[in-house]
């Protein structure tokens, strides 16, 4: 009989545990969740105040039985899953599969897997806090009734197999809002002028200043070149401003997220699975936190650890409160569970991030830098236009010499440092420049940011972050896009002297990595909930639910009542919206008239994906056509879908019969009579031409030809013959396919041993 059973949730967690705890200690995992809301109908008893009806899953019997016997063997059980509302959930949900009574079962939380912090929750037991479980069980209620309920109504208004969630809607509504606003978005031109100045009898110190003001057409900024011709210079004023620039605080979950996305280029999911491992590993501390909070401990240790690498005077010890409220996830901010190790084992991902976490902490005690900023006017004689010099220059590096923290928008660096000069001081113009600038749409959402924006509204917890956006992903509403750079011509004016030079330019814009954008169905599905459901997409209605979670965890309502103001007018949503709807054929877009037929042409959703239609009369049948990858119905304009209709192409005679390309259900192809070749990724059907579809074209019948030539033939047997197929060598006989056994080389194998392999293959 063991005389204590500690039950952590993952096998690294227990492995990390039982190597402090000893041999009286045995660990095991749950493997996460032992039981969920049945998956037979709702899994919700309405009529007994929103009962939940769980079930253990099949694929957790095994576990949970393991874990039964274990806990009838034992003197002492210890419940040791995560410190928040979920960790609490594990521990409940296994005192009750386990039959632990819950005021008497030990259940012990902690922050970090150290040795110190396992033996001091030993110390410390509480039991299973029900107010956290509450929290936890109203989140899950909450999540499956709006689920539950939704997702029939957008299978019979919109299209079948949909599925909505609360969070997730909200966080398509901001992704769909933001793609309007781009849609919506014209460019517009205009030119900044910006000058070489010198001062006067210094050619070589050289800086740039910028007129403060644009100009909107080629023409005004020619006119103010010109007006610069024989015009003199002066420095109006110089102004030094000392300013400091202070740390970041420790991480968060989310501001963790944001930085390796903006460092590493990492998905918010694949930065929270590296952080898991660190911590499991006893690595670093919790990592699902909204606290900015350090431990009196970790404090001192950052001290020590800054004093020995760079001295006394770069150390500033200071704890950061947390301002959100109900930041309940954990006590204190990510940072390393051991601040003097600056290095790990493990991957590079798990180092890269490491670094990153030990980097952040001990630079969050550092000094501020002391930085001189400099801003130098230049007024020009008889015109009102000044130019602005701006630059910066680092006094005492402070936290800066550890770490900087980057930003989403990557601006103008100013000017670095700038020459000594005092009002009054003549400068020289060397040169005066007007380009051509244009203006740029909003930026899409990559995942950082919109974590940050969902945090800023307070919706969601640092648990809920990962998984809203891994659904909204995987449910089709939002694609990754990458988006090449493509390439515009733009002018500029020089004025050297008297004499003004004009070039023409090319530059690369609307490059993009890793940006969210609404898919078609996401758009429709976006609207007809808002139409419908127009509360429960409000963003601050969804941060107020997070707010009353907040207050069952705190013990302040009943977690049924809550459940209860929320799903009684929500029922009344969806029944009036199944009377009331339009149904879902109703939901195409006109996009005008087609001026070969003179029909309507439109967009919409069919049973494949998007795609536009030339509609049908008495004696034609309607023509259809798919949508381009990265086209959007909403963004669509009658020329881009009459080109859609362009396939297929007749691209000319090649011998006898019509060169064709189409677009079929396997992708792109060229035809010719009967022979097929499918186009490569980098090949666009509507531009293909005639030469590269004839190169495409024989090289399929070059590998069709050397696919049918045999590698071997034998006297004995000329029904039996090697060939070499698509995924290697093979033996054919009569009709039927033999695979090679590994290590035979079709050079050398013997009739006899393919007769043998031909009948011992299973059929």
């Amino acid at each position: 009989m063991q005389d204590n059973l500690v039950i952590v949730e993952s096998p690294a967690k227990a492995k990390t545990i039982e190597k402090f705890l000893g041999k009286d200690y045995m660990v095991k995992s749950s493997f996460g969740h032992i039981r969920d809301l049945s998956k037979k109908d709702l899994g919700i008893d309405i009529d007994d105040g929103y009962k939940p009806v769980y079930e253990i899953p099949s694929d957790k019997r095994k576990v949970v039985d393991e874990l039964s016997k274990l806990s009838k063997e034992a003197k002492t059980v210890w419940l040791a899953s995560d410190e928040d509302r979920e960790g609490e959930a594990i521990a409940w949900h296994l005192a009750e599969v386990l039959g632990l009574p819950i005021d008497q079962t030990k259940r012990i939380v902690f922050h970090e897997i150290t040795k110190n912090a396992i033996l001091d929750a030993i110390k410390h037991p509480r039991t299973v806090n029900m107010n956290l479980v509450n929290a936890q069980q109203a989140r899950r209620v909450l999540d499956r009734l709006v689920g539950f309920e939704l997702s029939p109504v957008l299978w019979k208004k919109v299209r079948p197999a949909l599925s909505a969630g609360r969070v997730q809607s909200v966080a398509v509504r901001l992704i769909v809002e933001r793609e309007r606003e781009i849609i919506a978005f014209k460019s517009t031109p205009s030119y900044r002028i910006t000058a070489l100045f010198s001062p006067e009898g210094d050619p070589k110190s050289t800086f740039r200043a910028e007129v403060a003001r644009k100009f909107a057409t080629k023409a005004e900024a020619e006119e103010f070149l010109k007006s610069c011709i024989g015009a003199g210079f002066k420095v109006e004023s110089c102004e030094v401003k000392p300013t400091k620039r202070y740390p970041a605080p420790p991480f968060t979950t989310s501001t963790l997220q944001q930085e390796a996305s903006r460092k590493f280029g990492m998905s918010v999911s694949q930065t929270m699975s590296i952080a898991q491992r660190l911590y499991e590993q006893g690595l670093i501390t919790y990592m699902r936190t909204d606290s900015v909070n350090l431990s009196t401990l970790a404090l001192g240790l950052c001290k020590q650890e800054i004093t020995s690498l760079f001295g006394e005077k770069y150390s500033n010890a200071h704890n950061y409160t947390t301002r959100s409220k109900g930041a309940q996830e954990a006590h204190e901010a990510i940072r390393p569970a051991y601040i003097d190790r600056r290095t790990i084992e493990g991957t590079a991902a798990e180092k890269k991030l490491y670094e990153l976490i030990w980097k952040r902490t001990v630079a969050s005690q550092m000094v501020a830098a002391d930085i001189d900023r400099t801003t130098i006017n230049i007024s020009r004689t008889g015109n009102d236009a000044t130019f602005v010099a701006t630059g910066e220059t680092i006094r005492f590096d402070g936290f800066l010499r550890l770490y900087s923290e980057s930003t989403e928008e990557e601006g103008e660096q100013s000017e670095g440092l700038l020459p000594k000069v005092a009002a009054g001081d003549r400068v020289t113009a060397a040169s005066v420049t007007a380009t051509e600038r244009f203006s740029v749409p909003p930026m899409r959402y990559n995942e950082a940011m919109l974590v940050k924006r969902l945090e800023e509204l307070g919706i969601g917890r640092p648990s809920t972050y990962a998984p809203t956006i891994t659904t909204i992903i995987n449910r089709g509403y939002v694609e990754k896009q990458n988006k090449e750079a493509r390439k515009r011509s733009y002018t500029q004016l020089t004025l050297t002297g008297d004499r003004i030079t004009e070039k023409t330019l090319s530059e690369n814009y609307g490059a993009e990595k890793n940006r969210l954008v609404p898919t078609d169905v996401g758009m429709i599905v976006n609207d007809y909930l808002e139409a419908q459901f127009a509360p429960i997409l409000e963003y601050n209605f969804t941060a107020d639910v997070e707010k009353e979670f907040d207050r069952i965890a705190e013990g302040k309502i009943a977690w049924t009542k809550m459940i209860n103001d929320f799903y009684v007018p929500f029922h009344q949503m969806v029944e009036h919206a199944i009377e009331t709807q339009a149904d879902k054929n109703s939901q195409a877009r006109i996009l005008g008239t087609d001026p070969a037929t003179g029909r309507t042409v439109k967009a919409r959703i069919g049973r494949y994906g998007p795609m536009v239609e030339i509609e049908g009369n008495e004696t034609e049948k309607p023509r259809f056509a798919s949508l381009k990858k990265g086209q959007l119905i909403e963004a669509l304009t009658l020329e881009d879908a009459l080109e859609l209709f362009a396939l297929p192409r007749n691209l000319g005679k090649y011998g006898d019969e019509d060169l064709v390309v189409g677009i079929g259900k396997y992708g792109a192809y060229v035809r010719h009579g009967k022979t097929f070749a499918s186009l490569t990724k980098q090949d666009d059907p509507y531009t293909l031409s005639y030469d590269r579809a004839v190169e495409l074209l024989e090289e399929h019948k070059a590998q069709v030809a050397a696919a049918n030539t045999p590698l071997r033939t034998f006297d004995g047997n000329p029904d039996v013959v090697i060939k070499n197929g698509r995924y290697g060598a093979y033996i054919a006989c009569k009709g039927k396919n033999y695979r090679l056994p590994r290590g035979a080389k079709p050079e050398t194998i013997t009739l006899d041993e393919c007769l043998k392999i031909i009948n011992t293959s299973k059929k």
